[in-house]
């Protein structure tokens, strides 16, 4: 009777960097704790360096965070941490699809990432083939690619 109440004190001093598990969970069963709702974010660009949104999905290999984007700063980096955004909160939504302030977050996220994508690819050029809908000709195959010129996006 002790240990249940040690745990659900437990549950209550959790922060975000603990999931939660089924109350009442069966014995002998493994289970994978669930992120805890609306988690603190990573700005954008570190987290496409850190290779997550949320710090407390951060578990680096051999506790050595990556520390360095060469894409830092230019505007097809602003673009990679915009999209990386995306795919982080949808997967996040997956598995909390009613966190109505997520979702909000997701949509205006997505429209910054499609503004950036076709200004990106009218001054750089396409970034990816479905980046031509905003060409005015077919120059997906076109050299040199947006991250091997400094004109093009890149330092």
């Amino acid at each position: 009777m002790d240990a249940v109440r040690i745990n659900k004190t437990e549950d209550t001093k959790c922060s975000y960097k603990h999931g939660k598990l089924p109350e009442c969970a069966p014995l002998a069963v493994s289970y994978v704790p669930v992120q805890q709702k609306n988690p603190p974010k990573y700005a954008s660009e570190e987290a496409l360096m850190r290779g997550t949104l949320f710090p407390g999905l951060d578990l680096p290999f051999m506790n050595t965070p990556n520390t360095t984007n060469p894409y830092a700063g230019t505007p097809l980096g602003e673009l990679m941490a915009l999209n990386f955004m995306v795919k982080e909160l949808s997967l996040y939504l997956d598995t909390h699809p009613g966190d109505q302030e997520v979702f909000e977050t997701l949509k205006s996220v997505i429209a910054l990432a499609q503004e950036g994508e076709q200004k990106f690819t009218k001054r750089f050029g396409p970034v990816t083939v479905s980046g031509v809908a905003y060409s005015q000709s077919y120059d997906w195959i076109s050299d040199p690619w947006p991250w091997e010129n400094a004109e093009r996006g890149v330092r």
